[in-house]
């Protein structure tokens, strides 16, 4: 008995982390109040909260986006949440650079659509990824092709796989909902907040789907994350 209660005790310290993804996977399963209860709630590039709370929840302690998925609209911005900036190419921290000295976007660095021209942040509010997530999530979790350090066709990690990457580096438990494509569905909804198809996944060449979703699989498997929407 003491040693259960020592159990307990422990683990009410313990960082329970949530990783939503962008997956229709997760509409319709009333899962807001839920992904709320976790201490840290991670969502992933510019997924809406307003409107979706039912499902998505509405707290969110950090927001990690590549540039070219930011919210560019000021007013959907989360008050008293993080904002995190993935970069692994050159044009996307010459973009944090425009963005923190206020600098105007230049359409013509290279981005492959239109980017975020403000970040509504303090200081304190910014963080930058370590990139070491994305190697880690591409080359050592999921196995993707090196390709003499150039990350191109075929070798970039899914947003979603680096966070898990991060999360399970700083948090003691790590769950998951809305993720997993079911190409078998090619109709079904992509994103829960928009109605693009499966099908599009397809037309997608820097990531690889299936070796990110058999890598997902083995850490579900192990019981490493828990995937509150079965989608994996």
């Amino acid at each position: 008995m003491p040693r259960t209660g020592l159990y307990i005790i422990a683990c009410l310290n313990c960082r329970r982390c949530i990783i939503v993804g962008n997956g229709g996977v997760l509409a319709n399963k009333t899962l807001g109040a839920k992904i709320d209860a976790y201490e840290v709630v991670i969502r992933l590039n510019s997924a809406p909260v307003k409107g979706y709370e039912k499902d998505a929840g509405s707290k969110t302690t950090m927001r990690i986006t590549y540039p070219e998925g930011a919210i560019q609209k000021l007013e959907q911005y989360e008050k008293d949440s993080l904002f995190v900036m993935a970069g692994f190419k050159w044009q996307d921290f010459k973009w944090l650079k425009y963005i923190v000295y206020n600098e105007k976007v230049s359409a013509s660095d290279g981005f492959w659509k239109s980017v975020a021209t403000r970040i509504p942040k303090e200081p304190h509010e910014v963080r930058i990824l370590n990139p070491y997530f994305i190697q880690e999530a591409a080359f050592t979790f999921i196995g993707l092709p090196f390709n003499n350090g150039l990350m191109g066709r075929g070798n970039i990690p899914t947003l979603g796989s680096v966070a898990i990457t991060m999360a399970l580096h700083n948090c003691d438990e790590v769950a998951v909902a809305g993720f997993g494509y079911d190409m078998n569905l090619p109709n079904a909804p992509l994103h829960y907040y928009e109605n693009i198809k499966m099908s599009a996944i397809k037309e997608s060449w820097t990531h690889n789907i299936q070796r990110e979703k058999d890598f997902l699989k083995k850490l579900v498997k192990a019981g490493v994350i828990s995937d509150l929407t079965s989608g994996i």
